[in-house]
């Protein structure tokens, strides 16, 4: 399709009804129950009236792709992709091209702790979504209102805390193949989970959780823990993943009042097999006793969160959290006998982890007009981390690390006249370990003729280093790499602008919503790996690099009666400057992705049929050569990739049960190739890059008593 063509099919639903005048639909349009976003808010608003742009992800939708993790949802979002690691267990994610050190998970607007940060750095798979109310996601910097990290932008969890029903009991069951492979207990994924609340009194609710997870691993011709031969064979291609979570909610609530305690516990143990067999052949008795060597990662995750907000004095609202975390994970390293199955040399020592105490406050309706809305905060945090040597190269030492931080952060929104809305903010941040920073903001709405609405948000916040830009140490013969305790925060930058329409029937028969989205985003005193020595070749990390990208996107949600299609398309470029190189270009490197659904509802029958596709487009990056002799930067090529999901959910029993069926990864993707820019495709499927296990089904059962 030409790009002409492509422009205009993307802009037609703004040309078509550009002319359209304002008229009563305004007034049915603004009777439709509106989607509630508290994320950045000064108040809870309404997502039309919010200055930021958030999107929003409904338990519906949740529910629809039987999505049990954070990793399940997300990668059918635009501008965000997941990097499962199959070697570690983990899924990281990407926002805006920035890894997930830019950008803040958090679960009611507490950035939720794991072994290698605060609210960064999260394994998406750790993060179930059994007690969710709603997904919210704001794009672009928001280091005003949640701190360091938070560059490129926010994944807010919103937790269930209410019910209209006396009780409330869910049980559910989740069974799933794992590429071609299943059995009903050493094979596949299975899910089991049980939630309850309850209305205690007329103020106070409770509910609680416990879910397993559990992944038995993906072989693809691997041949498990028991394999004896020394072929390579042995182990899983994906390892085997176990999890449970249990949670623990109690609210009370009046009119002005509210607090709620919520207490989560998560154990994780994950199961590395090495593929190399010592076989230990004895020639007195002709008989061999295979070995090998392998590990068990044990990760637990502590979490405590009280929250309360009401009013002071008889005016001024306080929303205040309290928070104590800890995630810690341990390794277990032992030899294993095969024949015997049993384990021996058996060493276990802490692997990594984080702990601390984290608050965070707001204070706003200082003045008693309703027109003008300003916001007085802190955050707090007193966090200490660990990383034995194990976790990284730091010359055989353990690192200890305590940060502690102190914010403050002011906020304002002004009406100018009818149509137009400012936000201004502004915050200070002091910490123990780095020297005094601050984030500014500026973010805008602005209500255009015929119900168009337009929003810009530029804003700014740091990146702190991490312990292997701080720490690191890897000398030998080959080779020289070190960390730099004195590099200094990384400054980002980040524009958005948003443009906006609506567009329905006068009898609400169908609906069409359009948005044009633009941005700009960079990464000042960009921390990379710089050549400190020519000869012998030294590397160590300092503030030297730069890095930007900008980009556009078109989203389309169209409903008609029982009908939902959306369609979204993004281009974006990035550049990364590599002083460390004699000869560095600052070439953007483009990448284009495109997502699309598709739901249709039959309410006679109670049945919901979906389809959800994805196209990740060529990504190309640069990367570090360590081949040959000399060290470089290298330009790379990742092939681009379709992923593409497919449920039917139907209801029984008053909509009481509920019956999923599915399958995720229809194409079938499991590596995709890397290309080395100017070089050849490497042929080896060893090189190629992991992202799937191939196509899997599942079929979910779960309960809905509500008394």
């Amino acid at each position: 399709m030409r790009p002409q063509i492509l422009l205009f099919t993307l802009l037609l639903p703004f040309l078509m009804l550009a002319q359209e005048g304002e008229n009563k639909k305004d007034s049915i349009l603004l009777n439709k129950l509106d989607e509630v976003v508290v994320t950045g808010q000064i108040n809870k608003k309404s997502v039309d009236k919010s200055v930021f742009e958030v999107k929003v992800i409904k338990k519906e939708t949740i529910e629809r792709l039987a999505g049990n993790t954070l990793a399940d949802v997300l990668n059918q979002s635009l501008n965000i992709s997941i990097q499962p690691n199959p070697s570690t267990g983990k899924s990281s994610v990407q926002l805006f091209g920035l890894d997930g050190q830019y950008f803040k998970i958090l679960v009611d607007n507490i950035p939720l702790i794991n072994d290698e940060g605060l609210g960064n750095n999260t394994d998406l798979t750790q993060i179930n979504l059994d007690d969710i109310e709603q997904i919210e996601i704001v794009e672009g910097s928001m280091g005003v209102q949640y701190g360091s990290n938070a560059v490129s932008g926010i994944i807010n969890i919103i937790t269930k805390k209410g019910s209209d029903h006396k009780w409330e009991i869910t049980p559910y069951i989740q069974e799933e193949t794992i590429g071609g492979e299943y059995g009903f207990f050493d094979k596949g994924r299975h899910i089991q989970s049980l939630k309850i609340g309850h209305q205690l009194a007329k103020n106070w609710y409770v509910n609680t959780g416990v879910t397993h997870n559990d992944f038995t691993g993906y072989s693809n011709g691997q041949l498990g823990q028991q394999h004896s031969l020394n072929d390579g064979k042995r182990g899983f291609e994906w390892l085997p993943k176990q999890q449970y979570s249990g949670k623990v909610l109690l609210r009370y609530a009046t009119q002005n009042f509210q607090a709620f305690y919520r207490l989560e516990y998560f154990d994780e143990t994950i199961e590395r097999y090495d593929s190399i067999v010592r076989e230990n052949y004895n020639s007195a008795t002709q008989t061999t006793n295979p070995t090998a060597t392998d590990e068990i990662f044990t990760s637990t995750r502590l979490y405590h969160h009280a929250n309360f907000a009401g009013q002071a004095f008889g005016q001024i609202n306080y929303d205040i959290s309290a928070s104590y975390q800890q995630q810690k994970r341990n390794i277990e390293q032992y030899n294993y006998r095969i024949n015997l199955r049993e384990k021996f040399d058996v060493n276990k020592q802490e692997y990594e982890s984080r702990k601390g105490i984290y608050s965070r406050g707001t204070f706003t309706n200082f003045f008693t007009t309703d027109k003008f809305d300003f916001q007085l905060g802190y955050e707090l945090s007193n966090i200490k981390g660990y990383s034995s040597a194990l976790a990284g190269s730091f010359d055989g030492d353990n690192i200890e690390r305590r940060l502690e931080a102190y914010d403050v952060f002011a906020t304002a929104e002004i009406p100018i006249g009818k149509k137009l809305h400012i936000r201004p903010g502004t915050r200070l941040m002091l910490s123990s370990h780095f020297n005094a920073q601050a984030a500014h903001s500026l973010s805008a709405r602005y209500v255009l003729k015929n119900g168009y609405l337009l929003r810009a948000v530029v804003g700014t916040s740091p990146r702190n280093p991490n312990y292997d830009e701080l720490f690191t140490y890897f000398v030998d013969i080959n080779h020289d790499l070190r960390g730099n305790s004195d590099v200094k925060p990384e400054r980002g930058f980040s524009t958005f602008l948003h443009l906006k329409k609506s567009f329905f029937s006068s009898d609400l028969s169908w609906e069409l919503s359009s948005k044009i989205s633009a941005w700009y985003l960079k990464v000042d005193d960009r921390i990379e790996l710089t050549i400190v020595n020519p000869s012998p070749l030294a590397f160590q990390y300092n503030n030297i690099d730069l890095f930007k990208t900008w980009g556009t996107s078109f989203t389309h949600n169209f409903s008609y009666n029982n009908l939902q299609l959306n369609l979204g398309l993004s281009l974006s470029g990035q550049s990364k400057v590599l002083k460390s190189q004699e000869t560095y270009n600052d070439d953007f490197l483009y990448a284009f992705d495109v997502n699309s659904s598709v739901a249709y509802s039959m309410p006679k029958i109670n049945t919901i049929i979906s389809l959800s596709y994805k196209f990740n487009g060529p990504n190309y990056q640069f990367q570090l050569n360590t081949d040959g002799d000399e060290s470089s930067f290298i330009r790379t090529k990742q092939e681009g990739y379709g992923w593409a999901d497919a449920s039917l959910k139907k209801t029984f029993m008053n909509k009481k049960l509920h019956f999923t069926l599915g399958v995720r990864n229809l194409f079938n993707v499991t590596r995709i190739k890397n290309q080395t820019i100017g070089g050849e495709i490497h042929s080896s499927p060893n090189n190629g890059l992991l992202i799937g296990y191939g196509r899997s089904s599942f079929i979910k059962l779960l309960y809905n008593l509500n008394i």
